[in-house]
């Protein structure tokens, strides 16, 4: 696997805000397709259809290969633009946020709007939250009984995490680690091991670890 690390949002976030009576319900995702992002702009739609703009926009590919948005009815540049570049200078990518706004019967000027789109669309990026997304090497352990308290003690000080934990004729589960760090841990845990820990490789992936 190559490619380096990447930022996206840890999970589907929702937040609003009033401005001069103007209500905006910001939304964000993660997706790691274009058809996942206009998934979720349909289904805001569906869900807001009183609403008097659903403007968007959303950044598909760790290279930015993909790059939409839409004011959807509000001035050239005041919704659509504003919010992908708060998308771009956190320098989040696979992933889309809709702004919904319900008129509130008062104008906001152009400066106005952008300031407001802006915003919704941050308080939806904070609801969501942040994490990276980094090279996880997979791999199998497995440790007799014996050496379980000193491995799983280890653990939670290293700069890894398991999962898939078993307990049977030993204790056996998956490692991650990030790939700059797998054969410190690696180390450190034969060591604390008295060296019977199998390991077994099992590829890497990209994985959300908080930054």
């Amino acid at each position: 696997m190559s490619g380096a690390s990447y930022r996206t949002l840890a999970a589907p976030g929702r937040d609003e805000i009033v401005i001069q009576k103007s209500r905006f319900i910001g939304q964000a995702w993660p997706c790691v397709t274009e058809e996942e992002a206009l998934s979720h702009l349909r289904a805001v739609k569906e869900e807001t259809r009183d609403a008097r703009h659903h403007c968007y926009a959303y950044i598909i590919g760790k290279n930015e290969g993909i790059l939409r948005y839409s004011d959807d009815g509000e001035p050239g540049g005041t919704a659509g633009m504003p919010i992908l570049s708060l998308l771009r200078s956190e320098k989040l990518v696979d992933c889309c946020c809709v702004v919904t706004r319900y008129f509130g019967g008062i104008l906001l000027g152009t400066g106005g709007l952008v300031r407001a789109y802006t915003e919704g669309c941050r308080v939806a990026v904070q609801a969501a939250g942040i994490v990276r997304m980094e090279r996880t090497c997979l791999d199998l352990c497995e440790v007799p009984y014996p050496c379980w308290d000193s491995v799983r003690y280890a653990l939670d000080r290293l700069p890894a995490r398991f999962e898939d934990l078993d307990y049977g004729s030993a204790v056996s589960f998956t490692l991650l680690t990030r790939s700059r760090d797998r054969e410190t841990v690696l180390r450190e845990l034969e060591q604390v091991s008295a060296r019977q820990i199998t390991v077994l490789e099992d590829g890497e992936k990209y994985t959300a670890w908080k930054e």
